[in-house]
């Protein structure tokens, strides 16, 4: 579990994984035995970290693995277990398609997220129906079309805002009709307004 106060990563035993970082971060990591709760996400997740949980992890540096289950330690260790089972998923993770042609389509909206083509345009330039195109979007990321390219420019928005440059600069790079356009969205996806976000 990583991250800063208000974010992190919960990641099940066992994964594979690297972490990018954009700018300066400091980090705290919690292991948890499987055994101890096996009842925990089963998948990786970017999540919210709620003060409470913050606080407990603090709390919980300077503890010892010999400590008695009732005692002040024991119960500071099993509310971070419980505060663990309720994370609230963060909308972080941006799904990539095993189709080529599809993969194709999220390489040239990565390269370039201003890109406004429609499902038309790419039906006419890959020779696929809109449907097949939609379908397949569905089947391989579990997001239409429209949705993944929505993800794909907040993301990307993310990594910019977090490394100083102005949001109606990020908004204009993106494709974005206006700032307000861009913080509107910004905010029905992650609850808050983009210069809020990195506070």
């Amino acid at each position: 579990m990583d991250g800063a106060p208000s974010r992190g990563i919960w990641m099940p035993c066992g994964q594979v994984h690297a972490i990018r970082c954009v700018g300066a971060l400091k980090m705290r990591s919690v292991f948890v035995r499987p055994d101890i709760a096996p009842d925990l996400p089963l998948e990786s997740k970017a999540v919210s970290i709620s003060a409470l949980l913050s606080e407990l992890i603090q709390a919980s540096i300077g503890i010892t693995e010999s400590y008695a289950p009732d005692s002040r330690e024991g119960r500071v260790m099993s509310l971070i277990l419980d505060e663990l089972k309720i994370l609230p998923t963060l909308p972080l993770h941006l799904p990539q398609p095993a189709d080529r042609r599809i993969q194709g389509i999220c390489a040239a909206l990565q390269q370039d997220p201003s890109d406004g083509s429609t499902l038309a345009d790419w039906s006419a330039r890959l020779g696929l129906d809109e449907k097949t195109i939609q379908r397949l979007f569905q089947k391989g990321t579990g997001m239409t079309f429209g949705q993944w390219r929505q993800q794909a420019r907040l993301l990307l928005a993310l990594e910019r805002i977090a490394l100083g440059e102005k949001i109606i600069d990020v908004a204009g790079q993106l494709g974005y009709e206006s700032p307000s356009a861009f913080t509107t969205m910004f905010k029905k996806q992650f609850g808050i307004t983009p210069s809020n976000f990195f506070k």
